[in-house]
């Protein structure tokens, strides 16, 4: 029988697990589509002229800081960065929220 301990730990595992392939799948966009990224970066964070080189390490210094959070290791700075970058994306397409009507912004709510 489960304790309400272990619930807890099942919980706080899954969430974390959902956390990351989430934003995992925003790393694996910068690896496989630096195009792509460059154009979110420019538009949401107003940032261009991005080139590949950057993109890949972004995505790469990105994807150590899931591996650490999902893994549960330096739970202070990992899990304190995730949710940095996650406060940054959602305040960053906040606008989208706000008419999710409008040419395809209700995909934004999923974040």
């Amino acid at each position: 029988m489960i304790n309400q301990k272990q619930k807890l730990e099942l919980s706080l595992v899954l969430l974390r697990l959902s956390v990351f392939l989430v934003m995992f799948m925003w790393t694996l966009d910068k690896f496989v589509n630096p195009d792509h990224a460059a154009k979110v970066y420019e538009k949401f964070y107003f940032l261009s002229g991005l080139g590949h080189e950057l993109m890949y390490t972004f995505a790469t210094v990105e994807l150590i800081i899931l591996l650490l959070f999902v893994c549960g290791l330096y739970k202070k700075y990992s899990y304190g960065t995730v949710l940095v970058f996650h406060a940054i994306s959602t305040l960053s397409s906040f606008k989208q929220y706000l008419s999710p009507y409008e040419s395809g912004n209700l995909l934004f709510f999923t974040a």
